[in-house]
């Protein structure tokens, strides 16, 4: 478990003092994926990086397992860090070393023996991918292979904690995807904690357990990633949230009103296991019904789907409310009535 309590961080200024981070409390599980996010100057980087105090915290208490990491002397805090391994946004590799010397760094600095150092790095050169890379430098590897290097480097210690400071922010969607699938993998095979901090959305979505939005410095949101998909509360989260669903305002909902005047509009809202079932085919087949989808769009989280779909449902007015309290009743799809039939 990690305990975060009444976390502060001022920066000195000369004209005003500013507050990165306003007494933010947190907890974190042990082994799970914990996204924090926010836009430019909510304090999330410096967040991250008051956890293995590369920033000194002005107040509060950081607790990663029974230690006490804002209480540590210099020394003791050295031996705490290689347990907490951190990855960058834009890699921070030793330019004039190879993949493996990259990796092996943090093992030098360890004073692990070199028989040990060599096991170690080929271990983590199989993990994150990059068989047969070993001897090329930073300057032949693209953004990607770049990242999976930060990241076997900072796993060369076995930490129990894994910080990504916009690990994938400087890489192109395709190979987003790939190093976040390595993330996830890593935590289910080594079963370490990693806190992921990004501005995107999408990052959260995929592989996230939990999340918690700041602004200005403190946390405003935090909760289940499903959950805060299909319940956002603050401004900056549904923001956020539109970032995948889109509005769900639906800019276009009135062309499909005037479109589809006179005839039945519902929104399907589809949660968790809801969102696999084959719940129009099964519609289509047990009502005498034709059910035509307008508008939709369902994505997938770490702790299920989330998504809605606008459908326009035709036949015997019977039959049309007969499916829909079929819906409402037997599944745990939401039904939302947008348009009824004059």
């Amino acid at each position: 478990m990690i305990s975060i309590k009444g976390l502060r961080k001022v920066f000195q200024a000369k004209e005003d003092n500013i507050t990165a981070v306003d007494r933010l409390n947190l907890d974190i599980k042990d082994g799970e994926i914990f996204g924090v996010i926010g836009y430019s100057g909510a304090g999330k980087s410096t967040f991250v990086r008051l956890l293995n105090r590369l920033e000194e915290p002005s107040e509060g208490s950081i607790k990663i397992g029974d230690r006490e990491i804002t209480a540590l002397n210099k020394r003791d805090l050295r031996l705490a860090r290689q347990e907490i391994g951190m990855i960058f946004q834009h890699f921070n590799l030793l330019w004039s070393r190879t993949v493996k010397d990259n990796i092996a760094f943090p093992l030098e600095i360890a004073g692990v023996p070199k028989e040990e150092r060599e096991r170690r790095v080929l271990e983590l050169i199989q993990l994150v991918g990059l068989a047969g890379r070993e001897n090329a430098y930073p300057s032949q590897l693209s953004g990607g292979q770049k990242q999976r290097v930060g990241i076997a480097r900072a796993l060369a210690n076995n930490p129990k904690v894994l910080l990504c400071d916009e690990a994938t922010s400087a890489l192109d969607p395709e190979t987003t995807n790939a190093i976040l699938d390595l993330l996830v993998d890593i935590n289910k095979k080594l079963g370490l904690t990693i806190i992921l901090i990004t501005h995107e959305m999408h990052v959260i979505r995929k592989i996230c357990n939990q999340v918690a939005v700041m602004e200005n410095g403190k946390i405003v949101e935090q909760g289940e990633v499903l959950e805060v998909f299909l319940k956002p509360k603050q401004s900056v989260t549904k923001k956020f949230v539109e970032q995948v669903m889109g509005s769900g305002e639906d800019d276009d909902l009135e062309q499909l009103q005037s479109t589809y005047k006179g005839e039945d509009i519902f929104r399907l809202h589809f949660v968790g296991d809801s969102a696999n079932q084959a719940l129009i085919s099964k519609i289509a087949k047990q009502f005498n019904v034709d059910i035509n989808i307008l508008q939709g769009k369902i994505t997938q989280t770490q702790m299920g789907a989330y998504g809605n779909l606008i459908v326009q449902i035709n036949g015997d007015e019977r039959e049309k409310d007969n499916a829909v309290a079929f819906i409402t009743e037997e599944t745990s799809v939401e039904v939302e009535v947008i348009q009824r039939a004059n």
